[in-house]
């Protein structure tokens, strides 16, 4: 096994639950960790043998380009859409950050992670 993670992904996107968000949109960052075999590509050298991680990030981007609510439904689009179209992934964790949200303080991030297995 081995893990392939994307760290930072900077998006402006338009989640929240605030008519507001929706209108003027914020920075977000997402990091994305997954398991995956990697003996193969790495014996290889070959990118068919290894999840593309252009993909991965192309999965992401598009996700997070579609508004939501919460963090944790962009999060579940990502996570579900990623097991669907790479089959050889056996696990995801993944962390969506709204950066310096509207909550009333001094707050530099909220980030929800979560975790799932393929089953």
């Amino acid at each position: 096994m081995g893990t392939i993670k994307l760290q930072n992904i900077r998006t402006f996107s338009f989640h929240g639950c605030l008519e507001e968000e929706g209108r003027i949109g914020s920075d977000y960052r997402v990091d994305l960790e997954i398991k995956t075999d990697l003996r193969k590509s790495s014996v290889s050298d070959e990118l068919k043998d290894t999840v593309d991680y252009v993909l991965l990030n192309k999965i992401v981007v598009e996700e997070m380009a579609i508004r939501s609510k919460l963090l944790e439904h962009v999060a579940h689009r990502i996570i579900t859409r990623v097991f669907k179209e790479i089959p050889a992934v056996s696990r995801i964790l993944l962390a969506v950050s709204k950066l310096n949200p509207p909550i009333g303080g001094d707050v530099e991030a909220v980030t929800i992670e979560m975790e799932e297995y393929r089953s």
